[in-house]
């Protein structure tokens, strides 16, 4: 009998935008390489759904509980993470209780930044969150 093949697959993998209309959006400065600030998230365990993972990595990284209050988009560039090729599916989401907000897992800080002060941020993230701004414009004020 021949072996299975072999499949090249990009990870799956979640990112979470967590927004409050007044703070802004959470971001985590990592712990581990690749170094800088990003959106929350992290590879999917096999038997968990995207939305799942999304929350379980939120809380993980965050300490917040949050609802996914929608889809912000698919980022699959095979050169957006520099440790190999993921398939992010990115989440908008709010907080049930944004005093919460503590660094955990491997998030050495976690912090709210205002949308119009952000630092630079690690992976293809700068582009996910002008990709959410920009849809927040088309909602209006």
């Amino acid at each position: 009998m021949p072996a299975p093949a072999q499949h090249r697959n990009p990870a799956p993998t979640v990112d979470v935008l967590i927004y409050h209309a007044h703070r802004g959006i959470v971001l985590v400065e990592r712990r581990n390489p690749p170094p800088g600030w990003a959106l929350p998230g992290g590879f999917v365990d096999y038997g968990e759904t995207c939305e799942a993972a999304a929350r379980r990595e939120a809380k993980e990284e965050t300490g917040l509980d949050v609802v996914l209050t929608g889809l912000v988009g698919v980022y699959s560039d095979p050169a957006r993470d520099p440790r190999g090729h993921t398939m992010s599916v990115v989440y908008a989401a709010q907080a049930l209780d944004p005093e919460a907000l503590a660094a955990g897992d491997d998030a050495a800080r976690a912090d709210f930044f205002k949308l119009d002060a952000l630092p630079p941020l690690a992976f293809d993230h700068g582009q996910i969150v002008q990709d959410f701004v920009a849809g927040l414009k088309r909602l209006g004020p």
